[in-house]
């Protein structure tokens, strides 16, 4: 987190918001930003995070009771043109009959900067985002890649007070998407602008943002760094919906699951629990079955490259996936012992 950012820092105060008939895509939410923080939320599809970005922007109002506010200041009832917001949508909005230089400055231009000051801040944002070679090419001449480009130059322009991102990188192809990723993260840091950037893609949460707020059916899931939201997840939605999770059901006699497959030792397990909990593939280690507590029978192997993935049948109620050394020699149709370190299994609540 980014303790001396640009920008304002920013409170959701029990926001919902409810549709015509009755229809609640988002319950009553609070939620601190701080400035210059990049808070990335996360969730599926319907989950209510565009709706949570357009409140805070300006484009829709809280339900009655809810607030927004920038610096402690109450901006809920605030047009967007007022709040000084920079936005990037999924699909850039761009000026199809301007060129890049017009498009990144024509907030500029409606705001009345002085033209040599429009200039040298549009330079200044072309040579920020790498598309100082394009100033004068038209916006239907670049690809996916430079039009992304030319929305967040705009975006930052105008000096935003908040930087919203709603799926910038979603209609670009994959290699693109993680080079894009990368400049993304080093922009944010270099600009300091408290930054809410929406996505579906796990691996762009992990990489971007200072935090997480991870929400499914209008509601907070968890928040948390990259890393809480991954190796302590709050709840099975969590777990299962950042990164691949074996989820593992049982009875604990003390600190300890009874699988199929043998025994696993979980911290704070207690007696006569029926426990559901959570290992990542990479934690689970293969050992030799002779003498193994916990153990499965290899059931596919797949090459990655970078590592093995197999599935292990026989261990728990459901296959689960390992993640192994890439230069790990064994078949299909192997039973293989199963170890996790201490502290790798982490209990939850449904």
């Amino acid at each position: 987190m980014t303790a001396n950012g640009k920008g304002v820092s920013l409170r959701l105060e029990n926001c919902a918001k409810t549709y015509p008939g009755g229809i609640q895509v988002l319950s009553p939410m609070t939620l601190e930003i701080a400035r210059g923080e990049t808070v990335v939320l996360l969730g599926p599809s319907g989950c209510g995070k565009t709706t949570t970005l357009r409140i805070i922007a300006g484009l829709i109002q809280p339900d009655h009771g809810g607030r927004v506010l920038f610096d402690g200041v109450d901006v809920t009832s605030v047009p967007i043109e007022k709040r000084n917001v920079g936005m990037v949508f999924q699909s850039y909005a761009l000026f199809p009959n301007m060129t890049v230089a017009g498009n990144i400055g024509y907030g500029l231009k409606i705001r009345h900067v002085p033209k040599a000051e429009r200039r040298k801040r549009v330079d200044a944002m072309m040579q920020l985002v790498g598309i100082d070679t394009l100033h004068d090419r038209r916006v239907d001449q670049l690809s996916g890649g430079q039009r992304q480009r030319v929305a967040l130059a705009r975006a930052v322009a105008c000096q935003p007070r908040v930087l919203l991102l709603d799926e910038p990188l979603t209609a670009l192809d994959a290699s693109l998407r993680d080079r894009l990723r990368t400049d993304l993260n080093q922009l944010f840091r270099s600009l300091g602008i408290t930054t809410i950037y929406v996505t579906h893609d796990q691996g762009e949460a992990m990489a971007l943002g200072d935090r997480i707020v991870v929400m499914t059916k209008g509601t907070i899931a968890q928040v948390g760094t990259p890393d809480e939201i991954y190796f302590r997840p709050a709840n099975r939605f969590v777990a299962e919906f950042i990164g691949a999770a074996n989820i593992l059901e049982g009875p604990l006699q003390s600190e300890v699951m009874l699988l199929p497959g043998g025994q696993l030792h979980i911290d704070g397990g207690r007696t006569g629990d029926t426990a559901v909990a959570m290992v990542r593939p990479e934690a689970i280690g293969i050992v030799s079955p002779d003498g193994a507590s916990w153990t499965g029978r290899i059931q596919t192997k797949i090459f990655l490259g970078d590592r093995l993935r197999l599935t292990v049948a026989e261990a728990a109620t459901s296959a689960i996936v390992v993640d192994a050394s890439n230069r790990l020699v064994v078949q299909v149709g192997d039973r293989v012992g199963l170890t996790v370190p201490n502290g790798s299994v982490r209990l939850l609540t449904s």
